[in-house]
């Protein structure tokens, strides 16, 4: 089967891809659409334009589109890209947005193709817990709720820090995948990349309330090269 994933680069769309390679399914290609404004509904925004190092990274095609970011004309945007490519299905990281999947699914059948969510509804907890087992370096790069402070921004996620969520959880009820929009994430490396990402120059963005690491520079690294040195 051939499928376009999703890509925003952040945890959740980095874990269905994987779950479509280990899947032996062919991965078409990787779709970012890049929002224009900061409140996109649909759209993963922070460090969004990394995507295309991203996918250098882990040597699959890659294809943009900036969209304006409003609501519904962004779902319109995507379903534009989608129509364009030779797929039979596309993949997405959702996990518990009702507002995502609904309107993936309806530009799904619109082109006549199968959504695909492997990530749906399954646990939280695991859900990180997985990701930190198989080795994905995954990094926060916003934290919008309350319990996140500034030590947050440029984290990475480990244990420590999936037990740290726990309790933000329990103190305020944040979803632990930021499914409501509580924190955003990058992903440097993942058992499917061929090279890693290192980041040269980030800035810490921080209000005293909610923050964004702003990634200025990056530089690819052989995974072979990195073990030799």
């Amino acid at each position: 089967m051939k499928v376009a994933v999703l890509f925003s680069g952040g945890k959740d769309s980095s874990c269905a891809l994987f779950w479509a390679l280990s899947n032996n399914l062919k991965v078409e290609a990787l779709v970012s659409m890049l929002p224009m404004r900061e409140d996109s509904y649909m759209f993963h925004v922070p460090n969004i334009a990394l995507t295309e190092i991203q996918a250098e990274a882990i040597g699959l095609p890659h294809v943009s589109s900036i969209t304006s970011g409003a609501r519904e004309r962004e779902v319109s945007d995507l379903k534009e890209v989608l129509r364009e490519l030779n797929v039979d299905a596309v993949v997405s990281g959702a996990v518990a947005s009702e507002y995502q999947k609904r309107r993936i699914d309806r530009v799904c059948k619109e082109l006549g193709l199968r959504s695909i969510t492997p990530l749906w509804h399954g646990n939280e907890v695991l859900l990180l817990v997985k990701l930190v087992n198989f080795g994905f370096d995954v990094r926060f790069t916003g934290v919008y709720a309350l319990g996140f402070n500034a030590k947050w921004l440029g984290r990475k996620l480990d244990y420590d820090s999936i037990v740290d969520l726990i309790e933000i959880r329990r103190r305020y009820g944040i979803s632990i995948a930021g499914e409501g929009g509580e924190y955003e994430t990058i992903v440097l490396d993942a058992p499917f990349f061929r090279k890693k990402i290192n980041i040269v120059d980030a800035e810490a963005l921080w209000d005293g309330i909610r923050g964004q690491l702003l990634i200025k520079k990056v530089e690819l690294v052989g995974k072979e090269d990195e073990k030799n040195g």
